[in-house]
């Protein structure tokens, strides 16, 4: 595929910048007026228009005049896989009910646990297809899916089965988190040490034995899982060679990131709640502040301090938190839109969170999340647009018209 005519090729990193952090997110090279070349489905080569040869017929051609052409968005971090919606939910967050509130009365993460462990293996893929395929029509070219709807053995496993079965069938790089730990069971709410039990001695080996699984994760927050078995978890995990992903301080301050960091989590995700201990933790590690602002929108909590972390030279990324509960909505160009608005990014950082950093988040930034030669050829184009900002600027109005994934225009 040749794509001509391009008013601007964003995202020109060097190949070898696998990550931005601190004020290098405020870095987003560009090129005006030019062509790029695919063969094989990687980007094979991109120039001037003005130094471009007569093309090879056998490439398909593309007139991108007036649009901007993008490296796909890297969400990493959603939740995609659920039995059911949660509306019934919706009312009762905008008569006033918290979060913790729903949650303790067996909503939340308990209701879609429920639900999920009467649905069936194919149901599921079937219904996390549907999703999957519009977020691919919104930009996204690579994604990471979490468990944690499950909470017994043989329901989490269903769930790494289907994001399995969802790897093999769409054309994306997709990475699997067991989030086993997202939340008590009920028959283990006086108990959690059985709970955690069963997760370390009976789902960790049966999901090493099935290669399941890429990373760990859990929801480290008071209500849910405290540090100390936190630690436990990752310590267990780790023999399998599971990397954490935490979810960190979204409701307090409790120390969870810097338990990441300490044990080089490849992210810690939410940091809604963040201290001066969390920007110094992460000021030169390199694990990843992955923060997820349509949350925050959703649910009516704080917005993530992404300024100050960016000041203090932390790598962040953006992600959808696609979910039923928390956030319904796994679009990534509205986190885009959300990182301007309510986290006072500048257009040129929220767009390196949402692909290159995004994609370092998922440990696939040397495929995907920027244009490089040998890099997968998961892009996007616009419709045709004034600058670089009106993509952020017109929130709730998708400006891609095509999307192009390893070399090829991506019908759904």
């Amino acid at each position: 595929m040749l794509i001509t005519n391009i008013k601007a090729l964003v995202g020109v990193h060097p190949k070898e910048k696998l990550f931005l952090r601190g004020s290098e997110l405020s870095e987003l090279p560009f090129l005006e007026n030019v062509w790029l070349l695919i063969e094989n489905g990687l980007i094979k080569d991109f120039g001037s228009m003005d130094n471009l040869q007569t093309p090879n017929t056998k490439h398909q051609t593309l007139n991108a005049e007036g649009r901007f052409v993008f490296p796909s968005w890297c969400d990493s971090h959603t939740h995609i896989v659920f039995a059911a919606p949660r509306e019934e939910e919706f009312a009762l967050k905008i008569a006033g009910k918290t979060y913790e509130e729903i949650a303790a009365a067996g909503g939340e993460i308990l209701n879609s646990a429920n639900k999920l462990q009467k649905a069936t293996e194919d149901d599921l893929f079937e219904s996390a297809s549907i999703r999957l395929k519009d977020m691919i029509k919104h930009g996204t070219g690579a994604i990471e899916i979490k468990s944690g709807y499950g909470l017994t053995v043989e329901s989490e496993l269903k769930m790494l089965r289907v994001i399995k079965r969802l790897k093999a069938a769409f054309p994306i790089p997709i990475k699997a988190s067991l989030l086993a730990a997202h939340a008590y069971p009920a028959a283990y709410k006086n108990n959690h040490q059985a709970y955690i039990n069963l997760i370390i001695n009976e789902l960790l080996p049966k999901v090493a034995e099935e290669n399941l699984a890429d990373y760990i994760d859990v929801f480290c927050e008071k209500g849910f899982f405290s540090n100390e078995e936190t630690v436990q978890i990752l310590t267990a995990a780790a023999k399998y060679g599971l990397k954490p992903k935490i979810h960190a301080n979204q409701l307090s301050s409790s120390g969870a990131v810097e338990l990441g960091v300490a044990h080089h989590a490849v992210s810690v995700d939410h940091l809604e709640e963040t201290d001066e201990n969390v920007l110094q933790a992460l000021s030169e590690s390199h694990t990843i502040a992955t923060l997820l602002p349509s949350c925050s929108f959703y649910i009516n909590i704080p917005f993530a301090n992404a300024k100050g972390l960016i000041n203090s030279n932390a790598i962040v990324a953006l992600a959808s938190d696609y979910n039923p509960g928390s956030t319904p909505s796994g679009n990534m160009n509205f986190v885009v839109s959300l990182g301007c608005i309510k986290l006072k990014m500048m257009p040129e950082q929220s767009i390196n969170a949402a692909t290159l950093n995004g994609a370092a988040a998922m440990e696939l930034s040397n495929e995907v999340g920027s244009i490089a030669l040998g890099k997968k050829a998961n892009l996007f184009i616009t419709r045709p647009m004034t600058s670089l900002a009106y993509l952020p600027y017109s929130f709730g109005q998708s400006q891609i018209e095509t999307v192009i994934l390893n070399g090829e225009v991506y019908d759904g």
